[in-house]
C-alpha cells in the first residue's frame, strides 16, 4: 500500500463513514451460477454517497499487461491524503470480454475493502475460467518477476520510490529474490 505522508483525516473520514457503510445488498442473479450477488454498481451506490458525505472519493486506474489485469484503487480525502492500493488477477480468456470481466472483479473486490463491505461473488468464475462459484475465499496467485523487472523494482525500493512491503507482498519471489530484498532494507 502507498500513502501521503499523513492520513490521520483521511483515517478518521474513513472510521466514520464505514460506521454508516452497510453490506451491498445481492441483488443481481448471474443465470449461468445460479447465485445472487453484490454487482460492482450496487458495491459503487453502495460506497459513493457515504464516501462523498465525508469527503472521500475514490478512484480506480485498470491496466493489462502479459495475461494479467491490474486496477490501482485509490481513496483520496478532501484534505489532499491519500492511500492507494494495487489487485492483479490473471486474465482466463485472452479477449475483451476476458480481460474487461478481470478489471470489473478486480474493482468490485477492491473497492469493497477499501470500504470494508462484504458483497457475494459474481463474476470472479467468468474471470478465472471456473465453474459454479463456491462460498469460499477467493485466491489470487502471485505472479513472479522475471529478473530485469525485479533489479528494476528495487531500485525503486533503494530510492524510495516503490514500498519493499509491496514488493514483498504483491509478487511471487524466489527465495535469491527475497534474500536480495532483506539485504536491501536492512541497509537503507
Amino acid at each position: 500500500m502507498q500513502k501521503s505522508d499523513s492520513i490521520k483525516e483521511l483515517a478518521t473520514a474513513l472510521a466514520k463513514a464505514q460506521g454508516q457503510l452497510e453490506n451491498a445488498s445481492k441483488s443481481s442473479t448471474n443465470p449461468h451460477f445460479k447465485s445472487k450477488y453484490a454487482d460492482l454498481a450496487e458495491v459503487i451506490n453502495t460506497v459513493r454517497p457515504v464516501f462523498a458525505e465525508h469527503g472521500l472519493s475514490v478512484m480506480q486506474c485498470p491496466s493489462f499487461a502479459d495475461g494479467i489485469v491490474s486496477v490501482e484503487t485509490i481513496v483520496m480525502h478532501s484534505s489532499g491524503e491519500w492511500m492507494a492500493s494495487t489487485v492483479s488477477a490473471p486474465v482466463s480468456k485472452q479477449d475483451a470480454q476476458g480481460v474487461g470481466s478481470a478489471i470489473t472483479y478486480c474493482r468490485r473486490y477492491s473497492l469493497a475493502a477499501v470500504a470494508g463491505i462484504a458483497q457475494e461473488d459474481d463474476d470472479a468464475n467468468s474471470a478465472v475460467g471456473k465453474g459454479p462459484a463456491k462460498q469460499t475465499a477467493v485466491a489470487i496467485k502471485k505472479q513472479p518477476l522475471t529478473p530485469d523487472r525485479f533489479t528494476a523494482a528495487l531500485e525503486k525500493v533503494k530510492a524510495g520510490e516503490y514500498e519493499w512491503e509491496r514488493l514483498a507482498n504483491d509478487w511471487a519471489l524466489t527465495e535469491e529474490q527475497r534474500q536480495q530484498l532483506r539485504e536491501v532494507v536492512a541497509s537503507c
